[in-house]
């Protein structure tokens, strides 16, 4: 009868099923001498289990309190300082928006060279980007020709079949 429980105990246990009396009285069977020769190889579970139990830590353990916490947190405000400083300096020395009378004439000479050297890329990015729409419907005609060859192809094939 008894091992009977012990083995219905032991099936709950294998299934996390168990309440802590019924643990409890598993580690007590196990702890006995009188221990089923087919169930030893749980007594060393319970026992370890029961032995660990007892077990305690007396050695102190030292708790260093962490001063470099401190330090990263200065300097993630000192970098927040720099940046904003970085933001508001120049907005306070200019005046406002300069323009292009502002400048000196080379300054500008050379600003309207550039302007011209971008409108004249742009300009031919432009007839670049049109032609590649010219090749676009190239291919769709393509497409849509190889689409029609293939009922070609699939004529000629059911013509052979009913040839034959």
């Amino acid at each position: 009868m008894v091992l009977n429980s012990i083995e219905k105990l032991l099936e709950k246990y294998d299934n996390a099923e168990t309440t802590l009396q019924e643990e409890a009285q598993l580690r007590a069977y196990f702890s006995s001498d009188s221990v089923a020769p087919h169930l030893e190889h749980y007594k060393t579970l319970f026992v370890y289990f029961t032995n660990t139990q007892k077990e305690l830590f007396t050695k102190d353990v030292p708790l260093k309190t962490k001063k470099k916490a401190n330090f990263y947190q200065w300097i993630s405000v000192a970098a927040v300082a720099v940046l904003m400083f970085g933001i508001m300096v120049p907005q306070l020395w200019n005046s406002g928006p300069k323009t292009l009378a502002d400048y000196s004439p080379e300054e500008q000479e050379l600003y309207n060279k550039t302007k011209n050297a971008l409108a004249f890329m742009s300009s031919n990015f432009n007839e670049g980007a049109s032609s590649m729409n010219v090749l676009e419907m190239a291919s769709d005609n393509f497409n849509a020709g190889m689409y029609k060859a293939s009922f070609v192809s699939e004529f000629g094939k059911t013509t052979n079949k009913f040839l034959k």
